[in-house]
């Protein structure tokens, strides 16, 4: 299998969890969510981690001092496309593929790591999404193809249209990008949006406007759409871990 850089997002504060800490140090099963996260990563092959932190990010880099990840600092938090902004310089040399992933997604399955990556070995892809296939897929982006099947975009929840809002194809924030392929997008990325932040969503399209090879494939499974942003979804989670037999430490 190829060999392949991850970014795993891990700068943001848990403004819902009612609490000072960074969101992926929320304990799930006894320790800090985004070890399941790396763990995962690990086991799926992949050996060059980087993470980016913001929000007390002495605390973050702290508690992965041992893990041997490297860091990239988002001191604003202008959104997603803005955090894999901050590691340019981590990827200007090397040609391995980027694999970009959520710290708070602590379900993540080694498995679906795996099989994108595989996917991704097929063709020559510029990006490729891990997407997840949802029957509920309330406040979740969709996935529009076209009428032969093939991606043509992410369109948010809120600004879905009533057929898109039928989809149950979902984005779960799982990208996989030709390297040479994500920097050039980084450059193209705007902030005219009423957030004014930059948005990684709007990479695979920026792409395949300038006739790059992108797709999307729902290898995710449905213990993956569980990621964590309330006291209450974290507690589902643990909840979820625990049926699959997950470990739990003390």
């Amino acid at each position: 299998m190829i060999e392949t850089t991850a970014i795993v997002l891990a700068a943001g504060k848990g403004t819902r969890m009612n609490s000072e800490l960074p969101k992926v140090l929320f304990p799930v099963l006894g320790r800090p969510m985004i070890h399941w996260v790396l763990d995962a990563l690990e086991s799926a092959g992949i050996n060059r981690m980087i993470v980016v932190v913001g929000y007390r990010n002495d605390l973050v880099r702290s508690e992965l001092a041992s893990r041997g990840v490297e860091f990239a600092l988002q001191s604003e938090q202008l959104g997603t496309g803005h955090a894999v902004q901050m590691c340019k310089s981590l990827l200007a040399t090397g040609t391995s593929p980027v694999l970009v992933v959520a710290g708070d997604s602590p379900m993540i399955q080694p498995s679906s790591v795996t099989e994108l990556i595989q996917e991704f070995e097929k063709e020559d892809w510029s990006c490729l999404l891990g997407t997840l296939l949802k029957d509920n897929p309330q406040g979740l982006g969709r996935i529009v193809r076209d009428s032969e099947g093939r991606f043509l975009r992410i369109v948010e929840h809120k600004d879905a249209n009533p057929e898109e809002l039928q989809l149950r194809e979902v984005n779960m924030s799982t990208y996989l990008f030709k390297r040479t392929s994500l920097l050039w997008s980084l450059e193209k990325l705007k902030n005219n949006n009423s957030q004014s932040e930059y948005y990684l969503t709007d990479s695979p399209e920026l792409l395949m406007q300038n006739g790059m090879n992108v797709d999307a494939r729902p290898v995710l499974k449905a213990c993956e759409s569980l990621s964590i942003n309330t006291v209450a979804e974290l507690e589902m989670v643990e909840s979820k871990m625990r049926e699959m037999g997950y470990p739990c430490e003390n």
